[in-house]
């Protein structure tokens, strides 16, 4: 039998990441530190993966299913786009997560993932659950700095908004999480998505957002 509470507990005791959808693309971010109970194993973890220039997913939860789902997605990706000369729908890609976390309920990946990226039908973010749950959100955060975020987002957040409006609440809500949650913290990273590709804002532009 699944205990679902000791799911919860342990996807929910680290991290803290968040996705929100603008009018001209899609922004994903996450805080980097890395832990197991109270210590703190590594300080600069990568938790914001690019998938293909359009498409890419953030991770929480156990590194290592984690990063198995992030490779299983990937590759899946690059297949597509050989085989049918296009890329990967964003809500495919989604469902291809769902599908890999369904399958595998009963040992389940101790993960929650957003995948987040903009294809033909415009901008999308998709939240999924350890057990394959799938919901598309316009804005939302994952892990235990995520009530922080959702305390700024449910502020500020609107659907119209650009790109440059929602960057400085996006920096905004992460940093709040680092500041006040203790498994979230040491730096972050921001990635953009929107029709000219994938990009990571640099150290110098996240300074910037930051103090403006």
């Amino acid at each position: 039998m699944i205990d679902n509470d000791a799911v919860n507990r342990l996807v929910l005791k680290g991290t803290t990441t968040l996705g929100v959808v603008c009018k001209d693309g899609v922004i994903l971010a996450s805080d980097t530190r890395v832990t197991m109970g109270f210590y703190v194993a590594h300080k600069y973890g990568k938790k914001v993966y690019k998938i293909d220039d359009h498409l890419a997913m953030t991770i929480a939860g156990t590194l290592a299913d984690a990063q198995r789902a992030v490779d299983i997605l990937t590759v899946n990706a690059q297949l597509y786009k050989i085989n049918l000369g296009r890329p990967l729908p964003v809500s495919s890609a989604a469902r291809l997560i769902a599908n890999l976390l369904f399958s595998a309920r009963y040992v389940p990946f101790m993960t929650q993932v957003l995948v987040g990226g903009v294809d033909d039908t415009g901008p999308h973010v998709f939240n999924l659950d350890p057990f394959g749950s799938l919901t598309e959100e316009k804005s939302v955060s994952t892990g235990s700095g995520s009530p922080i975020v959702y305390g700024i987002l449910e502020d500020k957040y609107k659907e119209d908004m650009s790109v440059k409006e929602l960057l400085p609440v996006v920096v905004k809500a992460v940093n709040a999480a680092m500041k006040r949650d203790s498994a979230s913290g040491d730096s972050y990273n921001v990635a953009v998505i929107d029709n000219k590709g994938y990009r990571e804002l640099t150290e110098k532009e996240k300074k910037q957002l930051l103090v403006g």
